[in-house]
């Protein structure tokens, strides 16, 4: 069954540290993830973690300058990015 997402659950605002990731809700929550769980973010330079957007009707957020892309729904249940995604900065083996 899919889930399905209130319309208080997009997103407000975003902050990305060194180590993690927060993404504020409208409804007033606040999603605080690892940031090793998306490893093109962990690679990249603060200007380009930076550099964000609202996404999929609200419910998204993208890096344009890395090419990712993450949504709420993720957040909400705690998936980390697929194993085997190479950061955009390092050279493929």
């Amino acid at each position: 069954m899919p889930t399905v997402l209130r319309p208080d659950e997009g997103v407000k605002d975003v902050h990305v540290t060194e180590d993690t990731l927060s993404v504020d809700l409208i409804d007033g929550r606040t999603i605080i993830v690892p940031l090793v769980w998306y490893p093109k973010l962990l690679h990249a330079t603060p200007g380009q973690r930076a550099n964000w957007q609202i996404c999929g009707g609200g419910y998204g957020i993208h890096w344009p300058d890395i090419d990712e892309d993450l949504s709420t729904e993720g957040l909400l249940k705690g998936a980390p990015a697929p194993r085997g995604i190479a950061p955009v900065n390092q050279a493929a083996d």
